[in-house]
């Protein structure tokens, strides 16, 4: 495996090879497999699951990792092209990108969409300038528009609790004083597809998800025997759910405009923070599923979180497992 970029790049038993040997490396541990070997990883936003699972996973294969992110190793890296650096940036990506892969065996990178531009971030134009730099096998560790080590990690965690494979997922939009990254949504609608299930994007007027998204997902759909509706009524989508996975992401009618993002999401203070009354026509064992971080009391309520319905902690485990699995196949074969 030269990368891990996107779950379209694998066939389904690819992806479900991936998902036993993670299950093996749990219950197994080989904690010499990947002696010797290096991870380099370079964050260039904030990150607590993925940072801290990816070093613990070469650990836990007798490899190491070592981090770099601007805020906390170096004095800003300048990551646009054709401009004099006279600014307080110290390091362009041109030349950091290459030295730190030098020193590991793979590498990781995370970098978030700016949210300036949708067609722009819909063509993960940036990542693709920086892994464009690398001259070893690299792992996505969440760009502007995907991230598949959430979405390995989330097909584990559904297999794990016996959610069918054409169950149905509803991917909801949930309520954040911010306007987030599209990545994460656009990665579990696609990766839900692949699995085959029957998913219901619920989300309130001005937060479709973008064209582009929705076509690679009805196509991966078709392919698995799945299927996706779209709709704003909660009773609809909610009928009959194995899972609902919340979370908030841009408005693509005002992507790029804060101010129009913010008028349409103060219109949806309070009414789109899962709870309990969400479930009334779920199966009585619909899952509440979320990548993390989450905001208690403004995505989902507290007895939701530490209820049984939600299983947040199992998927940000399984994130180590999952990582472990790519880890392993990238640097051992």
């Amino acid at each position: 495996m030269r990368r891990f970029n996107d779950l379209a790049d694998f066939s389904n038993e690819e992806i479900k090879d991936l998902i036993a040997l993670a299950a093996r490396l749990d219950k197994n541990p080989e904690p010499r497999a990947l002696e010797g070997k290096v991870l380099s990883l370079l964050f260039l936003s904030p990150s607590l699951r993925t940072l801290s699972s990816f070093q613990a996973a070469m650990i836990k294969l007798g490899g190491g990792a070592f981090v770099i992110s601007p805020d906390m190793s170096i004095h800003g890296l300048e990551s646009r092209y054709g401009i004099v650096m006279d600014g307080t940036a110290a390091e362009h990506v041109r030349e950091a990108i290459p030295v730190i892969a030098s020193y590991g065996d793979a590498m990781g990178v995370r970098a978030f969409a700016e949210r300036r531009d949708l067609a722009h971030d819909l063509a993960d134009t940036d990542f693709k300038n920086l892994t464009g730099l690398i001259n070893k096998p690299w792992i996505n560790m969440e760009s502007a528009i995907d991230h598949p080590c959430q979405s390995l990690a989330d097909w584990k965690t559904m297999d794990d609790l016996g959610v069918p494979e054409h169950g149905k997922f509803v991917l909801s939009w949930g309520y954040h004083p911010k306007a987030l990254p599209l990545a994460v949504s656009a990665a579990t609608l696609r990766m839900a597809a692949k699995r085959g299930m029957n998913i219901v994007h619920l989300r309130p007027p001005g937060f479709e998800m973008p064209p582009a998204i929705m076509d690679q997902a009805r196509k991966a759909a078709a392919a698995s025997g799945g299927s996706i509706t779209e709709t704003t009524d909660r009773r609809e989508a909610m009928e009959g759910a194995h899972v609902i996975y919340t979370k908030s992401y841009s408005s693509t009618k005002y992507y790029g405009d804060k101010l129009g993002d913010q008028a349409l999401r103060e219109q949806l203070v309070g009414t789109w923070c899962v709870d309990e009354p969400w479930f009334a026509n779920a199966r009585p064992d619909c899952r509440f599923m979320h990548c993390l971080p989450v905001r208690r009391g403004v995505e989902v309520s507290d007895r939701i979180l530490d209820g049984s319905r939600s299983v947040v902690i199992q998927e940000a485990r399984n994130r180590l497992y999952a990582q472990m699995a790519v880890l392993y196949r990238m640097m051992k074969g």
